[in-house]
């Protein structure tokens, strides 16, 4: 992606009282260049406000110290300063610009707007997953524990074959964190109807987009399950299903 060549400054910066505390430090003049350092090199990678050397690798505070020609230990108290001031966002070590719609000249910019958008709104969604599938993990380990199992006969094959025929995907209900996640569900008093309808709203929801990809059992069958549940939605033709029940 082409960087951007210039950011907006306002002219009243330095009466912003996020600046104004800034100033008092220690150090002041070496973190309000490091601010500004760090806003060239958003707009340079221009990826929705995030810092990052590569799609895939964040600036660490060693690469900026030797970027912005600062010592390390000026470079990590500005960053930690900035997080404090909601200035940025640090998350898995990646460095978010917040509001950075804010440092772009709105004329001409209404397509690269949107992109951001939905880079930011990726980010977070991913930041979220990785949460989910952290809390995933202690249900699952709950779970192998043996807790509540209510003798019920639980129908993993029945949801793993409506999913990857819904989505054309080869997920395994032999899987153990797949069947803890669906095991956990049922323990909450969740049906089998509940699973078919957790798995048609979020279809329709992601078809035809980036978030296709996330129609699988670990976030489908997780943390989230009941808000996918009970979230408005256009309702599927529900031929599909009654089909797939007589199969």
């Amino acid at each position: 992606m082409s960087e951007v060549k210039w950011i907006k400054i306002t002219t009243d910066i330095f009466n912003d009282e996020k600046m104004t505390l800034i100033e008092q430090m220690p150090d002041s003049d070496s973190l309000i260049v490091v601010w500004f350092k760090l806003l060239a090199l958003a707009g340079k990678s221009n990826n929705g406000g995030l810092v990052m050397i590569s799609e895939k690798v964040p600036y660490t505070p060693e690469m900026l110290s030797i970027i912005f020609r600062r010592k390390q230990t000026v470079v990590e108290l500005a960053l930690r300063t900035f997080e404090q001031l909601g200035m940025i966002e640090v998350v898995d070590n990646a460095i978010l610009i917040a509001n950075w719609e804010k440092h772009q000249n709105v004329k001409g910019l209404d397509k690269i707007r949107e992109q951001n958008r939905l880079r930011q709104q990726k980010f977070r969604s991913n930041k979220r997953l990785l949460i989910e599938n952290k809390e995933v993990d202690k249900e699952l380990d709950i779970d192998i524990e043996g807790n509540a199992t209510n003798n019920v006969t639980i129908p993993y094959k029945e949801i793993v074959s409506y999913l990857n025929q819904k989505n054309d995907t080869s997920y395994k209900s032999t899987s153990r964190k797949t069947q803890g996640l669906i095991k956990a569900r049922f323990n909450e008093g969740f049906t089998l109807e509940d699973f078919y309808t957790v798995i048609d709203n979020k279809y329709n929801d992601w078809y035809k987009t980036d978030y296709i990809k996330y129609l699988r059992p670990e976030t489908l069958f997780g943390t989230k399950f009941e808000s996918y549940l009970n979230q408005q939605t256009t309702k599927q033709d529900s031929k599909w299903v009654d089909d797939f029940d007589k199969i």
